[in-house]
């Protein structure tokens, strides 16, 4: 992980979103957490723009992230439409912002 990604932010992110800091096993947890780093990478590439191996990696964070997302709403479509409204990856109900 980056320098950018703090153990103090890490747990942070598992508090509000996995329901303590030491639940890092939690998916609501890690997609948040994937996330993050998702932002912070792509404001990275705003700038690198020839940068391929930070695009290479966030596309795969990409993927693990929608996975994930794939795994939570088969498992609890209510968990899931609530950490898409609060993460703002996209519009739960399909409309643009």
């Amino acid at each position: 992980m980056g320098v950018y990604l703090t153990k103090e932010k890490t747990a942070e992110i598992f508090k509000k979103y996995g329901g303590s800091e030491k639940n890092s096993g939690s998916t609501e947890g890690q997609i948040a957490l994937l996330t993050y780093r998702i932002q912070y990478l792509s404001g990275h590439l705003k700038k690198n723009h020839k940068d391929h191996s930070t695009r290479h990696s966030l596309l795969k964070m990409v993927g693990h992230r929608r996975s994930l997302l794939g795994y939570l709403a088969k498992k609890d479509v209510f968990k899931y439409r609530e950490l898409i409204k609060s993460l703002e990856i996209r519009d739960v109900l399909g409309k643009n912002k």
